[in-house]
C-alpha cells in the first residue's frame, strides 16, 4: 500500500468530521511516527547513548512533511517495498544529524503499533464528545416532550399509552450506556512502548551493554512521552490484536444503538408522528414529489450495519494471529479502524442533526390516540358503572358488545373508531356520561412516564455530562448542518 494512500477512506471526503478526517489522514500518521522516534532518540539520550543535541533539535524542528517529504518516502516506499523504511530514509533527509540514530533499536512495529494506539486513544477520545453532544440534544427533546402522550407500541401493535419524552429516555440511557463503554475502553488502553522485534526486548538490551534496569526505564520513559499511564507489560512484535476487539466492541454496540434509534424515527416518520428535518427545498423522490424520506436515519441505520460488522474484522484478525505476529493483519487493519472511527464519527453527527431538527406532530399523535383509547378504556368503564353501583359482569358484557361493534366499523368498513359514540348513545351507562371525557383524558392513561422522565434527567444524565471533559466539548457546539 502507498504511504500516500494508507488510511485514506471514501468516508472522510465528505462527511466526517475534520478532526476526525485529519487522524487517520497521512500527514498525520507520519508526523506521529516522526514523533514517537523523536520520542525514543530523547530517552535513548537520556540514558546515555551517544545522541548529539543537534540531532534531537533537528528532529524537533522536522515533524510535520512536506509535500516534497511525501513524494521522496512514496518513491522510497515504492522501491523498498517497505513503508517504515522510506519514512526512517526520508526523516532522515531533512534531520541529518539524526539519520544514524532515527529507529535505534526498534521494529517497525514500535512506530506503527504505538502510533495507531495513539490514534486509537484520540478517536476515542473525538467520539466520548460528539456521543455528549448527542445526548445533550436529545435530553433537550425528551425535556420537552415529556408529558405528550403518545402511543406505545410492543410487538408494533398498539400498547398502553407513554410519552414522546419518555420513549426518547430509551434512547439516551442506551447512549449512555455507549458512552460508558467508549469511556472505559479508551481509560483502559496501554501502549506498546519499547519492546523490539519478538517483544523480547533483546536488541536494546546489547544497546545498553545488558543492562536490564536501563532497558526498563527505556520502556518507561518513552512510554511517559507519549502520554500514556502505562505500557503492556508483555508483547509479541505487536501490541496484542485483543486489543483491537475490546476497542471495536463499544464501536460494535454503539452502531447498534444508532440503528435502533434511526429505525424508531424512520417508523415514526411512517406513522407521521415525529420527522427528522427536512428542509424546504428538500427533494424526498425524483418521481414522487410530495415524499418527505427519512434518508438522514436511513443513512444512520446503513452506516451502522457496516460499522457492527466491522467488529467481525477484529475478532477474526486475532484469531489467526500466529505465536509473535503475522503480517495478514497489516492490510485488514489498515483498513477497518479508519473506517471504524470514521464510521462512528459521521453516524453520531447525523444523528446530532437529526436529534437538533426533531419534529413533533400533536395532532397527528392525538388523533392516533383516540382511534385506540376507547379500547384501552374499557377496563376504566366498567369500574366507574361498578362504583355507581352496577353489576360488574353486566358492564363487562355490555362493553363487549359495543367493542365489537366498534372494531367491525375500523377493520371490515374503515371507519373511525365509535365506541365512546355508542357508549354515549347506551341508556345503560347513563350514570357515567358526564364522566367520559375524564376517564378518556390521554393524560391519565401515561402513568409516572413525565416524572420518570425528570428523574432519569437529573439523575443519570446530568452526573454524566458533568464530566469536566464532557462540559468542555459541550460548550464548545454549536447546531451541525449535514450536505445531504
Amino acid at each position: 500500500m502507498d504511504a500516500l494512500e494508507t488510511y485514506q477512506t471514501p468516508l472522510s471526503s465528505r462527511y466526517a468530521s475534520k478532526d476526525m478526517a485529519n487522524l487517520f489522514s497521512p500527514a498525520k500518521r507520519s508526523r506521529t511516527w516522526r514523533e514517537l522516534w523523536l520520542n525514543l532518540a530523547i530517552a535513548e539520550k537520556q540514558l546515555g547513548l551517544p545522541i548529539t543535541d543537534e540531532a534531537i533539535e533537528q528532529m524537533k524542528t522536522n515533524l510535520d512533511l512536506t509535500p516534497e517529504q511525501f513524494d521522496i518516502a512514496a518513491k522510497e516506499e515504492k522501491k523498498r517495498r517497505h513503508d517504515v523504511m522510506a519514512h526512517v530514509h526520508t526523516f532522515g533527509q531533512v534531520a541529518p544529524a539524526a539519520a544514524g540514530i532515527i529507529h535505534l533499536g526498534a521494529t517497525s512495529c514500535y512506530v506503527t503499533d504505538n502510533a495507531d494506539l495513539i490514534f486509537i486513544r484520540t478517536g476515542l477520545t473525538y467520539l466520548l464528545k460528539s456521543l455528549a453532544v448527542l445526548i445533550s440534544r436529545l435530553s433537550v427533546f425528551a425535556q420537552d416532550n415529556r408529558a405528550l402522550p403518545t402511543l406505545g407500541f410492543t410487538h408494533f401493535q398498539p400498547a398502553q399509552l407513554t410519552t414522546v419524552g419518555k420513549r426518547a429516555t430509551l434512547w439516551i440511557q442506551e447512549l449512555l450506556w455507549d458512552l460508558r463503554n467508549i469511556k472505559r475502553a479508551r481509560d483502559d488502553l496501554g501502549f506498546r512502548g519499547v519492546k523490539g522485534t519478538t517483544g523480547t526486548q533483546a536488541s536494546f538490551l546489547a544497546l545498553f551493554d545488558g543492562d536490564h534496569d536501563k532497558v526498563e526505564e527505556l520502556d518507561r520513559l518513552v512510554t511517559k512521552l507519549s502520554g500514556f499511564p502505562y505500557a503492556y507489560p508483555v508483547t509479541g512484535q505487536t501490541y496484542s490484536r485483543k486489543i483491537d476487539i475490546d476497542v471495536l466492541a463499544p464501536l460494535a454496540s454503539l452502531g447498534a444503538t444508532a440503528h435502533k434509534i434511526g429505525t424508531d424515527l424512520r417508523l415514526l416518520a411512517n406513522l407521521k408522528e415525529v420527522e427528522e428535518p427536512f428542509e424546504t427545498t428538500q427533494i424526498g423522490s425524483s418521481a414522487m414529489a410530495y415524499k418527505r424520506n427519512p434518508m438522514r436515519c436511513e443513512r444512520v441505520c446503513s452506516l451502522s450495519r457496516h460499522l457492527q460488522v466491522l467488529h467481525q474484522n477484529a475478532l477474526m484478525t486475532y484469531s489467526v494471529q500466529w505465536f509473535e505476529r503475522t503480517l495478514d493483519d497489516s492490510a485488514n487493519r489498515r483498513v477497518t479502524l479508519p473506517e471504524a472511527f470514521l464510521t462512528a464519527d459521521i453516524v453520531l453527527s447525523t444523528l446530532r442533526n437529526v436529534s437538533e431538527g426533531l419534529v413533533v406532530y400533536p395532532n397527528v399523535i392525538a388523533r392516533r390516540i383516540a382511534q385506540e383509547l376507547p379500547f384501552m378504556a374499557t377496563e376504566n368503564l366498567i369500574m366507574a358503572i361498578v362504583k355507581k353501583g352496577g353489576d360488574r359482569q353486566e358492564a363487562h358484557e355490555k362493553i363487549r358488545v359495543l367493542s365489537h361493534e366498534a372494531a367491525h366499523q375500523v377493520k371490515n368498513l374503515g371507519r373511525e373508531n365509535d365506541l365512546i359514540e355508542r357508549v354515549r348513545r347506551d341508556p345503560y351507562f347513563d350514570p357515567i356520561k358526564d364522566e367520559l371525557d375524564q376517564l378518556l383524558d390521554p393524560t391519565t392513561f401515561i402513568g409516572r412516564a413525565p416524572e420518570q422522565v425528570d428523574r432519569f434527567l437529573k439523575e443519570w444524565v446530568g452526573p454524566a455530562l458533568a464530566d469536566e471533559e464532557l462540559k468542555e466539548a459541550l460548550a464548545k457546539t454549536d447546531r451541525v448542518e449535514l450536505n445531504v
